[in-house]
């Protein structure tokens, strides 16, 4: 799959929805093969990647990689917030990044004509209508079953991208045991 950019573009990387994708995509994105695949765009100029930092020493290890491959990282402490489930509270991780990625997009509104955002956050929706009406390129790359409805219900101006159109160029390879 091929996109078509207009000009200059950066990209926007919200890795907690990404990562969630996974239980139904049934496979997962490697963030190597999506740097690389991002960076054979000659017009892709910054590539973004949103990721809570906690103590875990998986997410050390992602925000390092991240950093080793060539991304743009934005990082934030996690927080932890209870959550009653069947009963019992749980600690759900929560780590939004919304207005960051808002905030660096306006930032970049003078030196870019497209903006490429890999999460189907139904929050965005206004950062989206105000983009479209700057006449900016805006594409939405999402898994099935992971766009907000305002996203949907924007009439013009927008690029959906299914991300299973990508899946060759991006899935992991999991070796199997």
């Amino acid at each position: 799959m091929t996109l078509k950019l207009k000009g200059k573009t950066a990209v926007f990387i919200d890795w907690a929805n990404v990562y969630n994708w996974r239980k139904s995509l049934k496979w997962e994105v490697d963030i190597e093969k999506l740097f690389q695949y991002l960076k054979g765009y000659q017009k892709i100029k910054e590539i973004f990647f949103y990721f809570g930092t906690d103590q875990h020493p998986a997410s050390k290890e992602q925000i390092k990689k991240a950093k080793q491959i060539g991304f743009k990282v934005v990082t934030k402490p996690v927080k932890y917030l209870p959550v009653e489930d069947k009963g019992i509270v749980v600690w759900k991780r929560k780590c939004d990044f919304d207005l960051e990625i808002g905030l660096d997009c306006f930032e970049r509104l003078d030196k870019y004509s497209g903006f490429i955002f890999f999460s189907g956050d139904g929050d965005f929706a206004t950062l989206y209508k105000r983009l479209t009406k700057r006449k900016k390129q805006t594409i939405v790359i999402f898994a099935q079953g992971h766009l907000g409805k305002e996203i949907r219900e924007l009439k013009k101006g927008i690029y959906l991208c299914v991300v299973k159109k990508l899946k060759s160029l991006i899935k992991k390879n999991i070796p199997q045991p």
